[in-house]
């Protein structure tokens, strides 16, 4: 099985950078952006996307579009069943923590539910409630279950129609498009969960950040464009810009005009606002340049990978450990001395590199058979003797009619050719 071992330790790297944000600790602020007006967040839905859109490629080129859309959708179910057990989690133990210890920190976070518990549950069921820290993943599973059209038609027909109207939901939803259509509900329809509590992340807004990474990842296919180049004055001015994000967010903070909050909206993270795209588009211009010539040059940084290899179970971990400390410490960055902060810190990466590596040993178990036995590979299965003789049933008087051709009819009309063979597919993202 083949990996992008570069791929898997930008993902670890986001998952660690993701940690040390939602975990209350002294780094949390210092950590948080480090590398300018960009969160790990943006890396991770894009590095995700990138490797859906290289893996399901494959697969569509390989066995045709309707598998890839079972693994699409197989992908999304696992993913909406580790967001079930979070929030049910979230619902029994960390709320009977929070509340015997009288947390605000959980209180505040779980208000909806607490106020409105029966509703609550099928809310949450549905990915209509999402408390903050629990909408990422309800993310995930919307943009798989539209994936497969998407690329459909980008594979088929070219990814420029796809793209353009992908832009256009981003911009159209920069005039916030999402809050006015839930207030008409909320007015007209008595639509029950209140706009803060149905997830932080604007949909229209973050999809542009997944049909892009989908569009790249599918790129990366053979008899296509490998990579992306750009002019030596792009690379220059995507330096600089970098340069600038890195130096005004350790300058300023986070916040980039501080408390004036109608500037700040131009760097807005849950909006994908423009500035926060401007700066992205730096750091990528950045990272595909220089990249390769840093990858070929620094060691190799195993843990990072088995972190990013592990992304699904790492990122629940990493949920259920936040969870547990603000149920149990609160929210407050300095609720430890530094020396707590240290352990804090040590315990919850040593789980999460625990659970990275019981998940990475799982996969590479062999799959299992009837009765208990590992499955034989195809190779390794019997064939029939040549000299035996082959039973052979009637032609139907419908299948008498068809073509004597052996190749299967493409799973999406027009018929079209097969895309092509490829390379072994390995694991599914996140």
């Amino acid at each position: 099985m083949n990996r992008r071992w570069e791929f898997d330790a930008l993902r670890g790297l986001m998952l660690v950078l993701m940690t040390f944000t939602h975990l209350p600790s002294r780094l949390s602020s210092p950590l948080g952006q480090p590398f300018g007006f960009v969160s790990a967040a943006e890396g991770f839905v894009l590095l995700s996307a990138v490797m859906a859109g290289m893996i399901y490629g494959r697969m569509a080129r390989r066995d045709g579009i309707e598998a890839m859309e079972r693994a699409f959708w197989k992908r999304a179910l696992k993913v909406y069943l580790c967001q079930l057990a979070l929030m049910l989690f979230l619902f029994t133990v960390v709320a009977m923590l929070g509340l015997a210890r009288g947390e605000p920190a959980v209180t505040n976070l779980m208000s909806f539910y607490l106020q409105h518990p029966v509703l609550a549950l099928p809310a949450a069921a549905l990915l209509v409630y999402q408390p903050a820290l629990m909408d990422i993943l309800p993310m995930y599973v919307l943009f798989m279950l539209a994936s497969p059209w998407v690329m459909a038609w980008g594979l088929r027909r070219g990814w420029g129609p796809v793209m353009a109207l992908s832009v256009g939901l981003w911009v159209v939803a920069q005039f916030g498009v999402e809050m006015r259509l839930h207030g008409l509900l909320e007015h007209h329809l008595a639509f029950p969960v209140p706009w803060r509590d149905t997830g932080a992340f604007s949909l229209m807004a973050w999809q542009f950040l997944w049909v892009m990474g989908l569009w790249l990842g599918a790129g990366r296919q053979p008899h296509s464009p490998p990579h992306l180049r750009f002019p030596s004055w792009a690379v220059t001015l995507a330096v600089m810009l970098a340069l600038v994000g890195l130096a005004w967010r350790h300058t300023m903070g986070q916040a980039p005009f501080g408390a004036n909050v109608a500037l700040n909206m131009v760097f807005d993270k849950w909006q994908l606002a423009p500035m926060r795209v401007l700066n992205l588009f730096a750091l990528i211009v950045v990272v595909l340049r220089f990249g390769p010539w840093l990858a070929a040059r620094m060691p190799r940084l195993r843990w990072l990978e088995t972190l990013g290899m592990a992304s699904l179970p790492v990122f629940c971990a990493h949920l259920v450990v936040v969870l547990l400390v603000l149920s149990i410490w609160g929210g407050s960055p300095t609720a430890r001395p530094v020396w707590g902060d240290v352990l804090l810190v040590a315990g919850c990466f040593g789980i999460l590199y625990a659970v990275a590596r019981i998940s990475v040993a799982l996969d590479r178990l062999p799959p299992r058979g009837k009765g208990g036995r590992p499955a034989a590979p195809f190779s390794a299965r019997p064939s029939p003797s040549p000299h035996a003789p082959v039973p052979v049933q009637a032609p139907t008087a419908a299948a008498a009619s068809m073509p004597t051709s052996s190749a299967r009819p493409a799973p999406l009309s027009p018929p079209s050719p097969p895309l092509g063979p490829v390379p072994p597919v390995p694991p599914a993202p996140l």
